[in-house]
């Protein structure tokens, strides 16, 4: 128990530090969010006027007070729940512009990240297996070619050849305008084939580094002196490749694979940028373009949060997995 006390003191602490970090950082970057929009509004050859900045600025609820105030206003405004308006959005408050973009990323990502972990892992194992063979050569020659390849030049790939080549899938967006969002068939397969060349895309270059990670770990593992021993006896040669190679080699991956679904929230901002897909990616580029602190904010926030929260249940299953962690910890 006292591995797991440890463990949650400091998620707790780490998370203090990132919720003030998240509050200062915005505030440290120059510029002025009402007189960025007024000059938007003007036009840059116009002059911009201060009681126009000043309206703006009681409009948007902008922080007034020193900085310790902000802090305590901002604590309690995330204890709430409340993350203000979205200027980018005017009036739209933070949360509803989250709550429309986050399950495009959830589904699409989430998806993707899962799909990915599995098949790099399967295939990492195998290749480790039959390491030194035409297989190993193959699956791992081929991923690490695939893996220098740009990520956007892969996505614009895609897009000509499926999108406007061959008109297979719809080159951009998350749902066409025949369609509104909705639980019906329409929407849910239309949504489905805007989704699949992103998908596809993230696929492609997604087990890249679940490949290298798990045959690089399972071969260090397998030519360890437990491993030896269990060749020595007379253990059949995949139950050792399982028990003794594939069970520990895992769990680098298993960390990677909650910090990378605890990032999910904060989207792809590349994939979502080439193929304008309606998620949390493009909606955090739109909000540091705009300067819209509030919305940047929260975004940050979540992609914070859900990453401790998946540290720390990596933490935890470690401690399950593997009991000389607790043990090492301990001692």
């Amino acid at each position: 128990m006292a591995y797991f006390a440890r463990r949650f003191a400091f998620f707790v602490a780490t998370l203090w530090a990132a919720v003030t970090l998240n509050f200062l950082i915005p505030r440290l970057q120059p510029g002025d969010p009402a007189e960025a929009m007024v000059s938007r509004l003007v036009g840059r050859s116009e002059s911009v006027d201060p009681a126009q900045v000043e309206a703006v600025r009681l409009m948007l609820g902008t922080p007034e007070g020193n900085l310790l105030d902000q802090y305590v206003h901002y604590l309690g405004a995330v204890l709430r729940g409340d993350f203000g308006i979205s200027y980018s959005y005017f009036p739209y408050p933070v949360t509803h512009m989250i709550g429309q973009a986050l399950p495009w990323t959830v589904v699409l990502v989430g998806v993707t990240q899962i799909l990915s972990f599995v098949v790099g892992t399967l295939l990492g194992a195998w290749a480790a297996y039959r390491r030194n063979s035409r297989t190993d050569s193959v699956i791992t020659l081929g991923s690490t070619f695939i893996g220098t390849l740009p990520f956007f030049w892969v996505a614009l790939l895609l897009v000509y050849v499926f999108a406007i080549t061959l008109r297979w899938f719809p080159e951009r967006g998350g749902y066409g305008g025949g369609s509104s969002p909705g639980w019906n068939w329409l929407f849910i397969s239309d949504a489905f084939q805007h989704s699949v060349l992103p998908g596809l895309a993230l696929l492609i270059t997604g087990p890249i580094g679940w490949i290298i990670g798990m045959r690089n770990n399972m071969v260090q593992h397998l030519g360890e002196e437990h491993t030896r021993l269990a060749v020595a006896r007379g253990l059949p040669r995949r139950r050792i490749a399982l028990a003794y190679g594939a069970r520990i080699a895992i769990l680098p991956n298993v960390t990677g694979f909650a910090i990378a679904l605890g990032g999910l929230v904060g989207g792809t901002v590349l994939v979502e940028t080439v193929f304008n897909y309606p998620g949390m990616g493009r909606l955090l580029l739109e909000a540091v373009s705009n300067r819209d602190y509030p919305l940047m904010q929260a975004i940050f926030l979540f992609v914070t949060i859900g990453v401790l929260v998946a540290n720390f249940l990596a933490d935890v299953l470690y401690g399950v997995l593997d009991p000389w962690v607790r043990r090492a910890e301990t001692t």
